[in-house]
């Protein structure tokens, strides 16, 4: 029968689904989400950046397993075929190969845009512990007149860190990129703000503005809404390592390079909170943090 000599090259091919099976029960393994013991969330800088890295790392380490594999398959079905036909059909080998070939450059692909992206978030990661870092410089053990929190969730995206002060709360987002090289060799480190956008050397981008913005419009509703006062909120841009140019810069947005972080936001006042109002944005968004950590811990493993 002539199906048959189609059905028991499968026989060759169990062994290999038997290895995929065993790859993708391995990458359970990778989840790295640790739980508090205490009744508190367990946030740290970067937190919302380390989930992800560590998903690329679980993308990076499934694609290089089972790549191989699966670019194999055609050629080990193919040779199997040979047991069982008198005649060998060459165009048949022909589209196996070719199979195979497109399989290893789709793997490769996906292998690249895996390094590529675990490169980006390692640098931003980088930069959002430098920047919490210097945040925590603003914990004082006696009174605690600031509170710093990370990877604030909100009803669509995560703010960075959102710092409470006496004399109101900062939206703190970071944002990474790597210094471009003129061509002399040298690194061009100046960005200009504008109102809009940023200007780098060689590119320029809306989006860091404009989430920040977003976070501050959020929080400043979400924070009116639960202590039934207005809060004052400003926004922060830190872009690590550059020099800025805030010639052009709107006024509502603190763009620094972050190195002196945690003093410009202790000598910026642009407002004033009452103790029970300071107390109660900082109880607010901790039961805000440890809701959504509870959410995120009862969700399944991907």
């Amino acid at each position: 029968m002539i199906w048959l000599e189609y059905l028991l090259p499968l026989i060759f091919l169990f062994p290999m689904a038997a290895m995929g099976s065993i790859v993708l029960a391995l990458r359970s393994l990778h989840d790295a989400r640790v739980q508090s013991p205490f009744n508190a969330p367990l946030r740290e800088p970067g937190q919302a950046l380390r989930q992800r890295l560590d998903q690329a790392f679980s993308s990076l380490f499934l694609h290089g397993a089972l790549g191989p594999l699966i670019s194999l398959a055609p050629l080990v079905y193919g040779m199997g075929r040979m047991l069982f036909v008198d005649k060998q059909d060459w165009v048949e080998w022909a589209l196996y190969g070719l199979l195979s070939t497109l399989l290893v450059l789709a793997f490769s692909l996906l292998l690249v845009r895996d390094y590529q992206r675990i490169r980006r978030l390692k640098l931003g990661l980088a930069c959002d512990l430098a920047v919490g870092q210097e945040l925590e410089q603003l914990i004082r053990p006696d009174a605690h007149p600031y509170y710093v929190f990370h990877d604030v969730p909100t009803d669509s995206f995560t703010i960075d860190h959102v710092v409470v002060t006496p004399h109101g709360v900062f939206v703190v987002e970071t944002r990474a990129r790597t210094f471009p090289i003129n061509n002399v060799g040298c690194e061009l480190d100046t960005v200009a703000v504008e109102r809009e956008r940023l200007r780098f050397p060689y590119w320029q981008e809306r989006r860091p503005l404009h989430k920040t913005r977003q976070g501050v419009s959020w929080l400043s509703q979400w924070l009116e809404q639960r202590c039934g006062v207005p809060v004052p909120v400003r926004g922060v841009l830190v872009l690590p390592g550059w020099k800025i140019d805030t010639d052009e810069a709107a006024p509502d947005i603190l763009v620094v390079s972050g190195d002196v972080l945690s003093r410009q936001l202790t000598e910026l006042k642009f407002g004033e909170l009452s103790d029970p109002i300071h107390d109660k944005i900082i109880n607010t968004l901790l039961e805000r943090s440890k809701l959504m950590e509870l959410t995120h811990l009862r969700q399944p493993s991907v």
